[in-house]
């Protein structure tokens, strides 16, 4: 039965693909909504303090930063903040606001509510609140600037524009601030707020235009955002063949290729920041045992799956990619399934010793993610190794890698705000509970070192990239906490009547929909 049902949606993608120019449908401009589809659920936390999840998605069109980054200047410009100055010594910034901005509660955006919104960020001491943790203290000049102090320099304009935790927010939107947010309404100022929030729902989200937007809705503008979640990635295609998606923010090499070709879908790709991680239990289990660890590293295949991808990824080099300070070129890993049995050999593993089981989890619907899972199972078996590997809804394996529940767990990673640090301030760093820190990686000195890392950034980029080599070093080498296969390459496809589109790095999957121009 499954054989005959691929063989009919085989043939139905393919008389699809056929008569692509006839099924592409276009929405006339003041019908469309623009609709996202992706595999995994939207929303873990609606808390804009919170948030440090797949929700940026959505939460980029409802909230809005002091400032934003710009791929191609490589800086950050202006978005609530219009300009901004620092002190000579980096340890003051003070930035002017937009005029004339409401929250979508009706009250003002002003400094003081700037100051408001970053103070219990601040507070909430969880997700990327640790962005603001060289600000010792925030003024509210007069309504339109404020100041921040600093105990050490920072780039708080590059801070400021961070994907997460830099969000501008009504902190008297409701007397129980965490209630309000849960249950999904918005105390935002960005140019759409919540319509519905269906949680579990294939239909997931809902945004709607907030009519009183600084920017205003003179020209022609999507008026509604709905976000779809469709782990079948041929059913995704289908939709965006068929009008009823807009937008698809990946496709499997088949189906890109399949995209690139089609009359009325537009495609795009180009680097991103996103990189996949493999992170090992180095706390209990039997990759507690570093050479279990340094064995299941040079498992992997990593120049197979990258073939296997078909230009969808790039090897990775190092733990944060190119183009951000950090970046460690000439460490392009490969496999050697020889030295791997060694290692498991002395482990008291391996083809002739005890054979080893491991549990892996890895993200439902992600057709690369199951690519690596499938090699790595083919090769581990030669050595004598069994992998569980499990797919799973994001927040049911996040709380489960929460719990410590598996040995190997696999996911992307990408930065706060475009800078190294985030991969190692958040994901090696020792943490308790371990939110990302997913390797549960515990070593005072790697943690010291780490800890140098924000104020070098700023004062001496020589020393920071030296200080991220060794760093590097600490957690690939020494501890072989994870494994790097690849940077994604990022690939969309949307239909042809959405105008004006641009992949931004630092923001990863984000479409501003704001700036999109809807055309029949």
């Amino acid at each position: 039965m499954r054989r005959r049902l691929a063989a009919v949606a085989a043939l139905v993608l393919l008389i699809a693909a056929c008569s692509a120019p006839a099924e592409v449908r276009q929405a006339p401009p003041g019908e469309s909504a623009f609709v996202y589809v992706r595999h995994l659920d939207m929303i873990t936390e609606w808390d804009p303090g919170r948030s440090y999840s797949n929700e940026v998605i959505a939460l980029q069109n409802v909230y809005e930063t002091l400032t934003l980054w710009n791929p191609v200047t490589k800086k950050a410009g202006p978005r609530l903040a219009t300009s901004w100055r620092a002190s000579p010594d980096g340890r003051t910034w003070t930035f002017n606001l937009r005029q004339g901005v409401t929250f979508h509660t009706g009250r003002p955006l002003d400094a003081s509510a700037v100051k408001a919104s970053i103070e219990r960020t601040r507070q909430t001491k969880t997700g990327a609140s640790y962005i603001w943790d060289a600000v010792t203290s925030i003024r509210a000049e007069d309504p339109s600037t404020v100041t921040f102090t600093l105990k050490y320099a920072a780039p708080l304009d590059l801070v400021a524009s961070s994907a997460y935790a830099a969000y501008i927010y009504d902190t008297q939107a409701a007397p129980d601030l965490r209630s309000w947010f849960a249950s999904g309404k918005d105390a935002g100022s960005g140019p759409y707020t919540v319509a519905s929030w269906k949680k579990g729902s294939e239909h997931e989200l809902t945004l709607k235009s907030y009519g009183d937007y600084w920017g205003g809705w003179g020209r022609p503008h999507y008026r509604t955002v709905k976000y779809r979640v469709v782990p079948d990635p041929d059913r995704a295609w289908q939709l965006l063949l068929r009008g009823e998606a807009s937008f698809v923010y990946r496709l499997d090499p088949r189906l890109f290729a399949r995209a690139s070709a089609t009359p009325g879908i537009r495609t795009t790709e180009q680097p991103s920041f996103q990189t996949a991680m493999l992170l090992f239990n180095t706390a209990q289990g039997p990759m507690a045992d570093v050479r279990v660890r340094r064995a299941v590293q040079k498992a992997v295949d990593y120049r197979g799956v990258v073939r296997a991808l078909r230009g969808g990824v790039t090897p990775a080099s190092g733990v944060v990619p190119e183009g951000l300070l950090g970046h460690v070129r000439g460490r392009v890993p490969r496999q050697d399934l020889a030295a791997a049995a060694r290692l498991l050999q002395r482990a008291g593993f391996g083809p002739q010793g005890r054979p080893l089981r491991l549990t892996l989890t890895y993200a439902e619907g992600d057709p690369d993610q199951q690519v690596l899972v499938r090699r790595l199972r083919r090769d581990l078996r030669s050595l004598n190794v069994t992998l569980r590997a499990r797919a799973m809804p994001w927040n049911e394996q996040w709380e489960l890698g929460k719990k410590r529940g598996q040995d190997i767990f696999v996911m992307y990673w990408w930065p706060d705000y475009a800078d190294g640090y985030s991969w190692f301030g958040n994901v090696f760093h020792s943490a308790e509970p371990p939110l990302f820190n997913l390797a549960y990686l515990e070593d005072p000195g790697t943690d010291a070192m780490l800890d140098t890392l924000p104020e070098l950034i700023v004062t001496d980029q020589a020393a920071a990239q030296r200080t991220f080599v060794q760093a590097t070093q600490q957690v690939l080498d020494k501890h072989a906490a994870a494994a790097l296969p690849w940077v994604v390459n990022s690939r969309r496809a949307y239909l042809g009547g959405v105008q004006g589109y641009e992949d931004n790095p630092a923001y990863p999957d984000v479409v501003f929909v704001y700036d999109l121009r809807p055309s029949g």
